[in-house]
């Protein structure tokens, strides 16, 4: 029987050019496993930089001197710098090769986290907050890419691993941070520094990776000549700035987008201006966001069953305007209630994830309406956090705050419905099959 390799090479020239990169050399028998573990492990801290944050936020503030606004900046660095960083991880990983680009990635959350509780003003503290952001940027594009790379017959079983550890390492900076802190002290710095442990692990673990990673791409490159095609070329596919289902599905993006980094940066303050203690609005926070792990699972799997996958997006937005209706009225009493209700409404993101392979027939169209709509979406949603510090600072309170972020549910939901229609983009683009 051919192996892989053979029958890759003796596809059609087109469909090898949408294909991944197999690997046509053997690999040590100790890759696959610690592979796995890697994976994991990076996972894990694609997202506690920013929980962790969270948690500690109003001693930041206090500690560094910050205003309403500028803390409101640093909640909008992250889709700044998953907006501009993750553009660039395409080239990056044809330039050195994903697993480098990853280990590179971990190295510089390490950096940052290792650098910013060290910061005596809030520009230092965003620098480093940004370093580490950056290589959250490039990693959170490129897992993915080498779980279909080196696990291409256990795609689903990895990424649904991958997603665990994420959901878990948010949820799990959420709930632990504040206590941590108060066990080493109470200093706000020692509790953001915990975490930069985490990821220093990680490029201990990603170091070896890589270079068993580079010696098999020699000696792939050395076999296959220069025939092989890695990615799919860009200028194959549609023109999706042409397409309103594009557009719909970038906005939609932008909008939840908007709302999980407001969730993260301001629902724990929320919570304790309400009068919750700091370890349990930490906790909350924590609830909202492991609500991701088992619907991450279930809202793909529903949504690829439905030909209009607008009912779900209208019903995770019910849930989200009845959190921010509760917060408004009773953010103490119904604490719990409110963190879960807000936890259902911010896995539109696995939907929208779900939707962009929908809406598209060929490889090269999910490929550019998947940058399309995170680029683009990213980039909606840096202005939503700084606008709620904003208005934070100067109305005194969460009313106004509050109100707007249900008031952008309504686009949210509308968007969705648009979104969701049995409709592909090529289609829209006047293209063939």
């Amino acid at each position: 029987m051919p192996d892989e390799e053979t029958r890759t090479l003796h596809r059609p020239a087109a469909d090898r050019a949408t294909l991944p990169i197999q690997q046509a050399t053997a690999q040590p028998t100790w890759l696959g496993p610690v592979l796995i573990v890697g994976i994991v492990l990076a996972a894990l801290n694609l997202r506690p930089a920013i929980t962790s944050l969270g948690a500690l936020f109003e001693e930041t503030r206090t500690g560094l001197g910050m205003s309403g606004a500028v803390a409101g900046l640093i909640t909008s660095v992250p889709a700044l710098c998953f907006a501009v960083f993750g553009v660039t991880a395409p080239r990056l990983s044809r330039r050195f090769g994903p697993v480098a680009v990853v280990c590179a990635g971990m190295a510089a959350v390490a950096a940052g986290l290792l650098i910013r509780p060290l910061a005596s003003g809030a520009a230092g503290f965003l620098a480093a907050s940004a370093l580490s952001l950056a290589g959250i940027a490039l990693t959170n594009v490129l897992l993915p890419v080498i779980v279909k790379r080196y696990f291409p017959d256990r795609v689903g079983t990895m990424t649904g691993l991958y997603s665990m550890a994420l959901a878990a390492g948010t949820s799990l900076a959420a709930a632990a941070t504040v206590p941590l802190t108060a066990a080493l002290g109470g200093n706000w710095r020692t509790g953001l520094l915990v975490w930069a442990f985490l990821a220093v692990a990680a490029v201990l673990l990603w170091l070896p990776i890589a270079r068993a990673a580079r010696r098999a791409d020699r000696d792939q490159a050395a076999a296959a000549g220069s025939g092989a095609s890695a990615t799919v070329r860009s200028d194959e596919g549609p023109r999706v700035v042409r397409s309103r289902t594009a557009w719909a599905l970038a906005c939609y993006f932008g909008l939840q987008a908007t709302g999980a980094y407001i969730t993260m940066g301001w629902l724990p303050q929320i919570f304790r201006d309400a009068g919750v203690s700091a370890s349990t609005a930490g906790v909350l926070l924590a609830v909202t966001m492991v609500m991701g792990v088992p619907l991450a699972f279930v809202i793909p799997g529903l949504a690829g069953r439905m030909k209009n996958q607008g009912a779900i997006a209208v019903t995770l937005g019910v849930f989200g305007l009845t959190g921010y209706v509760g917060l408004y009225f009773a953010p103490a009493a119904g604490a719990w209630a409110w963190a879960l209700l807000l936890g259902v409404s911010n896995c539109a993101f696995p939907l929208v994830i779900t939707m962009i392979g929908l809406r598209a027939k060929s490889p090269a169209g999910v490929v550019k309406l998947s940058a399309f709509a995170q680029s683009t979406g990213y980039l909606i949603s840096i202005p939503g956090p700084l606008v709620i510090g904003t208005l934070y600072q100067h109305s005194g309170g969460w009313d106004l705050p509050l109100a707007l972020m249900a008031g952008l549910l309504v686009p949210q939901i509308v968007l969705g419905v648009l979104a969701g229609r049995d409709r592909t983009i090529e289609d829209e683009c006047g293209m063939r099959d």
